[in-house]
Formats: structure tokens, sequence, C-alpha cells
């Protein structure tokens, strides 16, 4: 079967680089799929899991913003954060969706509403790829 290099790429450093058969993400415009031979993009991405398909497995990163650019059966992710499922601190994850609702609950004037649901997306989106 053919497949895509997938490169992703954080301030901190490469975080994954593979080979996948499909690659499914959620561009802010909506979910996109790149399979081989996919005409060149450049989107930008939401708060969501990135999944990797090949050979009947898939993979999944929690990835926090950023941009997805395709190009010669490449597709490179350059994200604010990504995390592999055995990389996530569940217990700091669920700490910090607790604090982002609680602000969210808030009536104080002083509360940053959009920081508290990006933080709440971001605690949201990492519980969620922990978990499968």
């Amino acid at each position: 079967m053919k497949t895509l290099t997938v490169s992703v790429v954080t301030p901190n450093g490469p975080v994954l680089e593979d080979e996948y058969e499909m690659v499914v993400c959620r561009a802010e415009s909506g979910e996109i799929g790149i399979m081989p031979h996919h005409i060149p993009i450049v989107a930008p991405l939401s708060i969501a899991a990135v999944r990797l398909k090949k050979a009947g497995s898939e993979d999944k990163l929690a990835v926090n913003g950023g941009i997805m650019e395709v190009s010669s059966n490449k597709v490179s992710i350059l994200a604010q954060s990504a995390e592999k499922p055995s990389d996530i601190d569940v217990e700091r994850a669920r700490k910090a969706k607790e604090r982002a609702e609680r602000r969210l609950q808030s009536n104080q004037d002083n509360i940053d509403k959009l920081r508290a649901e990006l933080a709440l997306q971001r605690a949201i989106n990492r519980l969620d790829v922990s978990s499968k």
C-alpha cells in the first residue's frame, strides 16, 4: 500500500516522523482526510486529535492548533503542542479541565472567557486521546 511521510513538529522539537496510509485532521474549515497523492494544501488546524492510519491500526496525537502542509506525499504538521497518548499526564489534564470549567462558570468580570474556553478544549482533547 502507498504511504505518506508524516512529520509532526512543535517548538520543543519533533514529536513524530513515520509512514502512514492516511492522516485525518480537523482543520478550521472542517475535518480533512489525506491519502497518498493528495493535492498540495496548507490548512490551519483546530484543537483536536490527529488520526494516523496504517496496516489496519490507528494512532492518535493530541494536537493543539497549528498548520498542516501537504506536498509530494509528505504531511508536515507544525503544532503549538502535540502529544502521544503515552506522553499525556491524565491527572494534570483532568485538573486543567476542572479549573477551566470553574473559570467559565464564574461570574467574575476579570475572567478571560476565551482563554478559559481554549484551556477547556485542550484538556478535553488530551483526555480523549489518552483514553483510546
